[in-house]
């Protein structure tokens, strides 16, 4: 079994945080979980810009 890494411990906050990346997102080679994931991030848009 492969050791699991300790989220826990791991400092987010030095983390980037960006909206509007520059990203290509391609219809043909995305997959069901890439558009879940695009839908999701739209939400969490829209549910940001309300606050």
């Amino acid at each position: 079994m492969a050791d699991k890494v300790n989220l826990e411990k791991t400092n987010f906050a030095q983390l980037p945080v960006a909206k509007n990346e520059d990203v290509e997102f391609s219809e043909e080679l995305a997959d069901e979980a890439d558009r879940k994931a695009a839908q999701r991030a739209a939400a969490a848009d829209e549910r940001n810009e309300q606050n």
